[in-house]
């Protein structure tokens, strides 16, 4: 399960940045997470929960934030969210999309004291 590594990168990022902020305790980590990401949400949290115990992080709230596909169409330039793994523009119907957001997993912020 690569969650395991994951959130131990996600936990050493953590630990730097309240270092660099001189925090003692984060409070609240907000993730974002695309549909594509290859991240199983429940097994991250499963994780998190597991690997966060005696860190900084203790007792911190997690939140995931679930990102869906979006892609721009390069016929038409239109912008969309895609409900389902169909990379096809909903506007005109051209295949010729790019993945703008969807793919990857972010921290987007943390609450520290």
């Amino acid at each position: 399960m690569h969650e395991y590594s994951v959130v131990q990168a996600l936990l050493e990022q953590i630990e730097n940045i309240a270092e660099e902020n001189e925090a003692t305790k984060v409070t609240k980590i907000i993730v974002k997470i695309g549909v594509m990401s290859g991240i199983e949400a429940h097994l991250l949290e499963v994780a998190f929960n597991t690997f966060k115990e005696k860190t900084i992080a203790d007792g911190a709230e997690f939140v995931m934030n679930i990102q869906p596909i979006v892609i721009k169409c390069n016929s038409c330039e239109e912008v969309s969210e895609l409900e389902k793994i169909h990379y096809c523009c909903q506007s005109c119907g051209s295949v010729d999309v790019d993945v703008t957001d969807g793919e990857d997993m972010f921290l987007m912020s943390l609450e520290m004291e």
